[in-house]
């Protein structure tokens, strides 16, 4: 405590009036010597005491990125603590109601939300406005890829040439991060992706916050109902891994009662230019349903999607198999209620279930085919390792496991090539993901019980292709 030679300093203020500042000139001239701890007192918005756990927001990657402009240490030696947690829980509940006092005064109250209708499969956001801010969101996206970041890779070869760099010669990420540092053209690329993708997510969290009421009444509606099953665990401990905001989306996938709602309309404008095209009516998960192998004697009476997040892949897989007993499973509570009350919508019956990829609770050889859609880069290499020998475990001899991601192989790459993963990286906040790239995947898989299909077609265009069958 302070008698013992430590101290504590409580810094308040305004948004802009300079504390990242403050903070991070601190930490600059701090001896090698001194251990420092953060405690950060996030809003709660949540009108209900009951809801106030699901409200709290992850902030570690936010302020990680804020303080180390060029790179956070490993994401280990970030730990959020609840208020709650050190003070205790009379102290957390008075925090909580004078939260949500000052929050009560300074917000206007807003109009029952309305339904507007569908879009094929895609419900509408409750606003126009709403609406025409998420379509500005990909506009900016589509110049951002067909002018700033095309200028910004010009400006990254004009460097490799300065420095004399031969763009073939694999780089680390240290030396990328000196090469671009003061690159102007290249940080302003970055800069404006960033700003947009924070406006998104400022714009969608708002929202479903402002309405927090009506939304957890309908979620919570939908937990009963049919004709799929929710099975939740509020005891499960979710791992460290997975508390932290993806995608910068505030909360994360777990911290924030509304991720689902979050996830699904910010990631309809994160397809905007891409190579997969536009996901609005869960295109690019229908296509792979459509095109995932099923064992050599067709048989899928029982599918698992891991990381099914708000369960689009599973939804495309009960559609396409309707006979077949379809699970999706996550680690993340909200995306689960979400993905469940979706499915219900669109009366797809998929059994959904917060459990672990690598620790899922399934029966021995139990399932026909096991994929996932996006999950490994978004976990440590060794729970990538953990989780095949899971799927290995629950999937039957003769059964598929496929799972769809990017392609790896390397921590050293092409200076190209290694910015654009830096990148995703850096600003998006994939904290796992070059870790995830340099894993020899397809390889982790040959190793723990299964036999890889050589040459075969990747379901995604541009993906790796990892057909493996258990032997």
């Amino acid at each position: 405590g302070i008698g013992g030679g430590g101290s504590f300093v409580q810094l308040t203020g305004e948004v802009g009036t300079g504390k990242t500042t403050v903070c991070r000139a601190l930490l600059e001239q701090l001896p090698a010597d001194v251990d420092v701890a953060m405690i950060f007192n996030p809003q709660l918005v949540s009108p209900s005491p009951r809801r106030q756990a699901g409200a709290s927001l992850t902030l570690s990657a936010r302020v990680c990125s804020r303080l180390f402009p060029f790179g956070c240490p490993p994401l280990g030696s970030l730990t959020m603590i609840d208020r709650r947690q050190l003070f205790g829980a009379a102290a957390g509940s008075f925090a909580l109601i004078n939260g949500v006092a000052t929050a009560s005064t300074s917000r206007k109250p807003k109009a029952a939300v309305a339904p507007r209708g569908v879009d094929g499969r895609l419900v509408r956001l409750a606003t126009l406005e709403l609406e025409a801010q998420q379509d500005f969101t990909r506009g900016m996206r589509t110049l951002h890829g067909k002018a700033l970041r095309a200028a910004s890779l010009a400006a990254f070869d004009r460097v490799l040439e300065r420095e004399g760099i031969d763009p073939a010669t694999p780089i680390t990420v240290e030396q990328l991060r000196r090469l671009i540092e003061n690159e102007p053209s290249t940080n302003l690329a970055s800069r404006t992706w960033l700003h947009n993708q924070q406006y998104m997510w400022k714009t969608l969290h708002a929202h479903f916050h402002d309405h927090a009421d009506e939304y957890l009444a309908e979620l919570e509606a939908a937990d009963r109902a049919g004709p799929g099953t929710l099975e939740l665990a509020p005891s499960l401990e979710v791992p460290m891994y997975a508390r932290h905001e993806i995608h910068i989306q505030p909360g994360g996938y777990v911290g924030d009662p509304f991720a689902g709602h979050m996830y699904h309309y910010g990631t309809n404008s994160f397809y905007t230019g891409t190579s997969i095209g536009a996901n609005d009516q869960d295109d690019s998960h229908k296509r792979s349903a459509q095109r995932l192998p099923l064992p050599q004697d067709g048989k899928a009476l029982r599918i698992l999607d891991m990381g099914t997040g708000i369960g689009q892949l599973a939804v495309a897989l009960k559609e396409k198999y309707p006979d077949a007993e379809v699970w999706g499973i996550d680690v993340a509570a909200p995306m689960l209620r979400y993905a469940h009350m979706r499915a219900n919508n669109l009366g797809v019956a998929v059994n959904f279930a917060q459990r672990l990829a690598e620790n899922t609770g399934f029966p021995d050889n139990h399932f026909d085919l096991v994929t996932s859609y996006l999950l490994h880069h978004e976990v440590p290499a060794e729970v990538t390792r953990k989780i095949i020998a899971e799927v290995q475990r629950i999937t039957r001899p003769g059964g598929v496991f496929y799972p769809l991601d990017f392609g790896t192989g390397g921590a050293v790459m092409p200076p190209r090539l290694l910015y654009g993963r830096w990148w995703d990286h850096r600003w998006n906040n994939e904290a796992w993901s070059l870790e995830y790239h340099a894993m020899p995947f397809t390889e982790e898989i040959g190793k723990r019980g299964f036999s890889i299909v050589r040459n075969a077609e990747a379901v995604i265009r541009g993906y790796g292709a990892r057909h493996a069958i258990k032997t």
